[in-house]
């Protein structure tokens, strides 16, 4: 209890990091369920974010998670022009072992008790059959299978959209959005890096995967033989001839240790909160790393799932996940006309309308 209230209470109430609206502890003995759900902001709309399910060291480390993934949500969305505020649940557990029907109708449960402030969907170890289930017991899911009147799977948007910030960071670099020749270092070829894989060989890109999973790479590799593998990230972001790093999987990708040593000219990936910590954004800077923010060019999965709650048109949605193409465009130039890295041009971008929707209302 002294680690939570010292680490994790001191940044929801007095850290840059925090400003949460609502944290709510959920536990249901007879289920096994232990978890977190934050709500960092609503002043755009109902809080929307997905379900992690995860083995985390201890609890203290689970709430950490969730703060941070909440609020980096919020941003998400603002800069994906959503009109939905930041959440995001963790369930304590490995979900290969504890995953239960009867734990995922609990939790489904205590979605519903907060009355559609925070609407859930899939994330790092849920999917769209989990969702199938926590939606008999909560209507403010999304996610869900097409026949149960969901979208299905958002990582093929998800994906497209990470494409289209790789397009755009070409784009900005090099003048040509083109990726054709690039070398590209996918870290992570799980739900969305397999499906960035697919975009980048039909360009005609130069592809190099890992991934801690033998069965994920092994299923690229069977595909396209024509894909290098290395052994780990660590080999990965220090192949020679990298032009993009797109670090996939889980995240603090980005930290003391690999920016260093980083080939890459360009970061762009689909992995949450890829800065392990607050200053990274400069270290990439000043390596003259080109970093398009995580939470602006992953954004095509949340935009699948918020219109999946006004009745689900896929064509509709990957127009608007193409946006992110431009939307990465004016982040590169307001971060050269503002002198700040890229990271800290979202940022300001994203709290500037979060600001204006929370004073048009009175808050």
């Amino acid at each position: 209890m002294t680690d939570v209230s010292t680490g994790v209470l001191h940044t929801l109430f007095h850290s840059d990091q925090g400003g949460h609206e609502q944290v709510v502890l959920c536990q249901d003995r007879t289920s096994g369920l232990k978890a977190v759900i934050a709500i960092h902001s609503t002043a755009l709309g109902p809080a929307l974010g997905g379900t992690r399910f995860y083995p985390y060291a201890n609890e203290a480390e689970a709430v950490a998670d969730a703060l941070n993934l909440a609020r980096g949500m919020s941003y998400k969305n603002a800069m994906a022009g959503l009109d939905h505020g930041g959440g995001k649940a963790v369930i304590i557990g490995d979900p290969d072992r504890d995953k239960t029907e009867e734990l995922l109708l609990a939790y489904g449960r205590f979605v519903a008790s907060l009355g559609g402030r925070y609407v859930t969907a899939c994330d790092v170890g849920t999917y769209v059959a989990d969702m199938d289930v926590v939606a008999r017991e909560c209507r403010w899911t999304t996610g869900r299978s097409p026949e149960n009147g969901g979208a299905g799977d958002s990582s093929v948007l998800t994906a497209y959209g990470v494409y289209q910030g790789m397009r755009a960071s070409a784009q900005h670099l090099w003048g040509d959005p083109s990726l054709r020749g690039r070398s590209v270092g996918v870290a992570g070829v799980g739900k969305v890096g397999h499906h960035l894989v697919e975009h980048l060989l039909e360009e005609g890109a130069r592809v190099v995967v890992t991934d801690v999973r033998r069965e994920a790479v092994g299923r690229i590799s069977d595909r396209h033989p024509e894909v290098r593998v290395a052994a780990d990230t660590d080999a990965l972001i220090r192949v020679e001839d990298l032009d993009i790093y797109a670090p996939c999987a889980l995240g603090g990708a980005l930290s003391d240790d690999s920016v260093p040593v980083l080939t890459a000219q360009v970061v762009c990936g689909a992995a949450n909160n890829q800065l392990a910590h607050p200053g990274v954004e400069k270290d990439l800077a000043d390596r003259g790393i080109l970093y398009a923010p995580d939470y602006v060019v992953n954004a095509g999965g949340v935009i699948q799932v918020a219109d999946e709650l006004h009745g689900f048109d896929f064509d509709r949605c990957k127009a608007k996940a193409a946006k992110i193409f431009d939307t990465t465009l004016a982040i590169f130039a307001r971060a050269k006309d503002d002198g700040i890295p890229p990271a800290a041009a979202a940022d300001r971008i994203a709290e500037q309308r979060m600001h204006e929707a929370a004073t048009a209302a009175g808050r």
